[in-house]
């Protein structure tokens, strides 16, 4: 099912980006550039393609950040800015949960990777930025980029609270998510 999913999403799916802008509001202000790398994870990148020329993304909260490791966001479901945030983390898209595209790329400082449960055929919609190296989620987590530009405004996001890293009160959002060429 999985293989048939992925196959689908590569063959019909849009003309794959080159990447994303996000303008981030909040304690952090800015712009971050993020290079989707499409020959890495095909089907992830159409979706977060799809997602962000769909207006999915934008005025999403960074619900999850952690200092000294990521900021996660993209829950287009519950992480909308003005909702309920305390379900924001907990959602995905519409579409199907996508098959892990791992690979040999490593969680560097900027890498860019999709978030997900316990199984691994199970990202969806949310992403997260690494802060610095993760070399533990190496093979374990499917890369789609890497931020190219802006990494001081990634560096600015409001941190969260304790091990799970929830944002407390207002979080830094992704004001606009543009597709870039």
């Amino acid at each position: 099912m999985y293989k048939a999913v992925l196959a689908s999403l590569v063959l019909a799916g849009p003309a794959l980006a080159t990447g994303i802008e996000i303008e981030v509001a909040g304690e952090a202000n800015g712009t971050i550039i993020i290079d989707l790398l499409e020959d890495v994870a095909p089907a992830h990148v159409t979706r977060i393609t799809e997602l962000a020329e769909s207006g999915a993304y934008d005025n999403v909260v960074f619900h999850r950040v952690i200092d000294g490791f990521m900021a996660q966001t993209g829950d287009v479901e519950h992480g909308k800015m003005g909702g309920d945030m305390r379900r924001a983390g907990t959602g995905s898209s519409d579409q199907p949960d996508l098959p892990a595209e791992f690979s040999d790329v490593p969680y560097d400082r900027g890498v860019v990777g999709m978030a997900r449960a316990q199984d691994p055929n199970s990202a969806n919609s949310q992403f997260f930025i690494m802060f610095s190296e993760g070399y533990f989620l190496n093979g374990q987590y499917t890369v789609v980029g890497r931020v190219t530009s802006g990494l001081d405004v990634l560096d600015a996001i409001k941190r969260g609270e304790g091990g799970n890293g929830a944002v407390i009160g207002q979080p830094d959002v992704m004001q606009k998510v543009t597709v870039i060429d």
